[in-house]
């Protein structure tokens, strides 16, 4: 007697699994629960690299900008009786103007100009320390006719989310370091 009832069990199993694999109701909301998650993350990971390299290149334009009033001698010659820190100020607002609500630029943006006598003495070391931002070293240096001439721009950029791309992040407190150069030598303008 014990085999029909097993029997009836197992037919009634099957008749579930058959009903349950007919059934898709709810199919879409599974599948969209399963991709929504890889496909956010890659979202995501895509924006924040544009912003990235959105930043760096409108940060790269503005200083090429901006140095080239000092390679013609515009700069210096609108210095007359300025600081070097109001110098430098008055260079951080010239990068400033051509970048628009990309991030804090008068707070964040940090400007290193300097004057050596010839390139293979040019070396510059990054302006990060155990995993910081530091721009103590940077400053103005003011140059003359056929010098040549470094300029560095340097800002520490928030990353938002690194889902996809750890590497994003290059220094402490989830911030990538973002720098712009330009260098070459002054056209001999008169002083």
């Amino acid at each position: 007697m014990s085999e029909p009832i097993a029997d009836g069990r197992k037919i009634r199993r099957r008749g579930l699994i058959r009903f349950f694999l007919k059934k898709n109701d709810g199919a879409t909301a599974v599948e969209f629960a399963l991709v929504a998650l890889p496909f956010f993350a890659i979202v995501f990971a895509i924006i924040e690299t544009a912003l990235i390299f959105w930043t760096t290149q409108a940060l790269e334009n503005s200083v090429s900008d901006a140095s080239r009033r000092i390679y013609t001698g515009q700069f210096q010659q609108q210095s007359d009786g300025r600081s070097s820190a109001e110098l430098a100020e008055a260079f951080r607002d010239d990068i400033c103007s051509g970048i628009v609500a990309l991030f804090d630029c008068d707070g964040a943006l940090a400007i290193d100009i300097r004057a050596f006598p010839d390139f293979p003495n040019a070396t510059l070391e990054p302006p990060v320390k155990d995993g910081n931002f530091d721009a103590s070293d940077f400053g103005y240096e003011a140059t003359g006719p056929d010098d040549i001439v470094v300029v560095r721009a340097a800002l520490a950029y928030p990353v938002l989310l690194a889902i996809m791309n750890p590497s994003q992040i290059n220094l402490n407190n989830r911030r990538r370091l973002v720098m712009a150069t330009a260098a070459f030598r002054n056209e001999p303008f008169p002083n």
